[in-house]
């Protein structure tokens, strides 16, 4: 992930001090140790899933840079962390010749409220984000516990309240997953695993 990184920025800066610059300051908060989840293996996880429908992305390089940072700036006490994570790209990237900046800022955006777009692009990420849902109930319940962890500082009656109102979102939407590939592999598991934590909560 490191080297996809470096080669990603090496078609916009020739400056390789300033790629390693960004790439440490992603790789220390994506490693924070409040961060059991929004880490750099949710990133990675991103990134296989990516694999399997590189071909019907738009702009690859937009994709690369939004998954990179689109949780870049995260916090459980804060609900702008979507656009506070744009900003953060902007301020990295502008110090290089990558132009789309305003769409890559859209794409992490899109990401706060993960609703259907005209974009095939933003749908594809808002599904790698959600992928992790419609993965094994083993998979899932990890997923669900490192999202608790991350919560920590409330208490359970808290949690189970705000937690509950996120799942039953989720269920009310007309569909969890955006694109076809992924409402086909992973949209029933994913409705059964959010189901079977708001019935556990």
């Amino acid at each position: 992930m490191e080297d996809d990184f470096f080669n990603l920025m090496k078609c916009y800066t020739d400056d390789e001090s300033y790629a390693k610059t960004c790439w440490a300051a992603l790789k220390l908060k994506y490693s924070a140790a409040s961060r059991h989840y929004h880490n750099l293996e949710h990133l990675a996880y991103m990134f296989r899933c990516l694999a399997t429908v590189k071909s019907e992305v738009k702009n690859l390089d937009a994709m690369l840079f939004a998954i990179y940072y689109h949780d870049s700036i995260y916090s459980t006490t804060r609900s702008d962390n979507e656009h506070q994570s744009a900003l953060y790209f902007k301020k990295m990237i502008s110090k290089t010749s990558f132009e789309a900046i305003t769409e890559v800022m859209d794409l992490i955006e899109a990401t706060k409220e993960h609703l259907l777009s005209d974009d095939n692009d933003t749908n594809i990420l808002l599904d790698l984000d959600l992928a992790v849902l419609g993965e094994k109930p083993d998979n899932y319940l990890t997923y669900a516990k490192a999202i608790r962890k991350e919560y920590y500082i409330y208490p359970d009656f808290m949690y189970r309240k705000g937690r509950k109102k996120v799942l039953m979102n989720m269920l009310n939407l007309e569909a969890i997953y955006k694109t076809d590939f992924f409402k086909a592999q992973f949209e029933t598991t994913a409705i059964k695993n959010l189901k079977a934590e708001l019935k556990n909560l």
